[in-house]
């Protein structure tokens, strides 16, 4: 199955598994993903990440586990795409601004990578603007 944005496609994943109260989710590896992942590990939003084969198979799949407080809710609030494939939105470094009073971040693809909006800003980086998490 072709998938046209792969990154709104991991971000609906997390939030389905999550409405159902799934400890792990898993799908189709890219690099992209797994450094957004990466992310949200630092950021304390997802348990951890790892990439994986099944057996004999030759593509790669990316596992999630997934973080729930002390009350069984999710860690994430809301995962929304911000820069889609028919529109695209930058920020420059200037116009980083905090998300939620500090409670969220923004995920943006940087000339170093895949950062937060925190790590880019103490960076003076700006890029486009994945997503954003609360």
């Amino acid at each position: 199955m072709m998938n046209i944005d792969p990154i709104s496609d991991m971000l609906v994943r997390i939030k389905n598994a999550q409405a159902r109260k799934k400890s792990t989710v898993e799908m189709p590896y890219s690099k992209l993903k797994d450094e957004l992942a990466k992310v949200l590990v630092q950021k304390g939003f997802l348990l951890s990440s790892k990439t994986f084969k099944e057996k004999g198979g030759a593509h790669k799949f990316l596992s999630f586990e997934l973080k729930y407080d002390a009350n069984g809710m999710p860690q994430i609030n809301s995962l929304q795409r911000v820069s889609k494939p028919s529109l695209r939105i930058y920020k420059d470094a200037k116009s980083i601004k905090p998300v939620l009073g500090n409670l969220g971040f923004d995920i943006l693809s940087t000339s170093k990578g895949i950062i937060s909006s925190d790590e880019a800003s103490k960076r003076h980086l700006g890029g486009e603007v994945l997503c954003r998490v609360y």
